[in-house]
């Protein structure tokens, strides 16, 4: 993957950024593996001649593709290990300096993300839902104009008819989307133009996203993507020059939408058929969280239940199943235990009493048992927790302060 690295550095300039977005500014950014990082474009380490990168060694701060503060300067990050394809690395890697160059501008539209974990799966809800992003994606692949309109009159329809039901949810999934879209909007115009694949199936690809019943009910925020990368999309054709101001206004990608003029209409949420496809994948849903819970609490292991006060620091939005009262963590979570910060990077189970932050108990499986001390267990890959601890057998109890 390294040869990689010197085609990055040459395809990433705020020139070349400039064809998928205007005035986009390149931050620092990151590739890595297991063990090197390889950061470009950072103030703080000055390029050696002749070299376009720093290599350091990897650290906890590197984990997933995202955008952190690195020596308190915005980084995008992409893990090398998860591409063998140019296309895939560079257009994911625009994405992550696209939420960069959103940082400097500013954005403001993040949404609260107890939202997303407390969103209603209603049958109505979803059933409007799923009529609602197939009228979006019918919209973008029209090509008669009149047709096209009226899919996106539809669409708006349906979307104001559910605000009736889900206001405050309706916000977050406006703000998803319009935080996201853009992202998601930058890194298929990167994919394409780096793929030899034609651009419609790379769209239709995309789209798919868009009007997979069963996978937009199953995770409410990874579907937002879509639907913002589509009405970006959208825009670009009925209003080409809609990118220029977004980053200076608190408009929502609907609000533009909305703005084209195209007049929709609401009706009663009561008058809505629930069909056999959204009673499936509403219940799918429901059953497949219930079984990802299930399975991570049945895994051979140590089990290790940490009581007390327990602060979430960070965690991947994207790869959290909630159920009943419980969050699994699959990517990783930061947390404060005893003034102490620890990264859990492997998946674990939180019990949350009020909000995502606030945990009651946390629950990692563990491959190798943790050495004791006394007063203390160190845990691999963890680091040492302060507490009085039991052990049963393969389960062990940490109560801390």
């Amino acid at each position: 993957m390294n040869h990689f690295l010197n085609r990055i550095a040459k395809d990433l300039t705020n020139t070349n950024l400039e064809r998928y977005w205007p005035n986009f500014e390149l931050v620092a950014y990151a590739l890595y593996d297991k063990n090197s990082v390889f950061l470009f474009n950072h103030p703080r380490y000055n390029q050696v001649p002749l070299k376009t990168y720093k290599i350091l060694k990897w650290d906890e701060q590197f984990v997933g593709n995202t955008l952190i503060l690195f020596n308190g300067y915005p980084t995008a990050i992409a893990d090398m290990e998860l591409y063998d394809d140019y296309e895939g690395l560079f257009s994911i890697l625009v994405h992550e300096l696209f939420h960069g160059n959103q940082y400097i501008k500013e954005e403001k539209r993040f949404p609260d993300e107890m939202l997303g974990i407390t969103y209603p799966l209603t049958k109505e809800n979803v059933e409007i839902r799923n009529r609602e992003r197939k009228s979006l994606y019918s919209a973008l692949l029209e090509t008669d104009i009149s047709k096209k309109k009226q899919y996106l009159k539809k669409f708006i329809g349906l979307r104001e008819k559910r605000a009736e039901g889900i206001k405050e949810h309706l916000t977050y999934e406006n703000l998803i989307e319009s935080v996201e879209g853009p992202a998601w909007y930058v890194e298929i115009k990167a994919f394409s133009e780096k793929s030899s694949l034609p651009n419609d199936f790379v769209l239709k690809r995309y789209g798919k996203k868009l009007i997979d019943v069963v996978e937009s009910t199953f995770n409410i925020r990874r579907s937002c993507y879509s639907s913002g990368l589509f009405m970006c999309l959208l825009l670009d054709e009925l209003s080409p020059d809609w990118k220029e101001s977004f980053l200076d206004t608190n408009a929502t990608l609907f609000d533009l939408i909305k703005r084209l003029n195209i007049a929709a209409g609401k009706q009663a949420i009561e008058d809505v058929q629930i069909s056999h496809e959204t009673e499936a994948a509403v219940n799918f849903a429901g059953e497949s969280r219930k079984k990802e819970l299930d399975e991570f609490e049945a895994q051979i292991g140590t089990h290790l239940f940490i009581e007390g006060e327990i602060i979430a620091l960070s965690f991947d939005p994207m790869n959290i199943v909630p159920f009943e009262g419980r969050l699994l963590h699959k990517n990783y979570i930061k947390v404060r235990i005893n003034n102490q910060e620890y990264l859990v990077q492997q998946p674990s189970l939180t019990y949350c009493a009020e909000g995502l932050k606030n945990i009651n108990k946390l629950l990692i499986v563990l491959k190798d048992k943790p050495l004791e001390t006394g007063d203390s267990l160190l845990i691999t890959g963890i680091g040492e927790i302060m507490g009085q601890y039991t052990i049963q057998e393969d389960t062990i109890n940490l109560v801390v302060n």
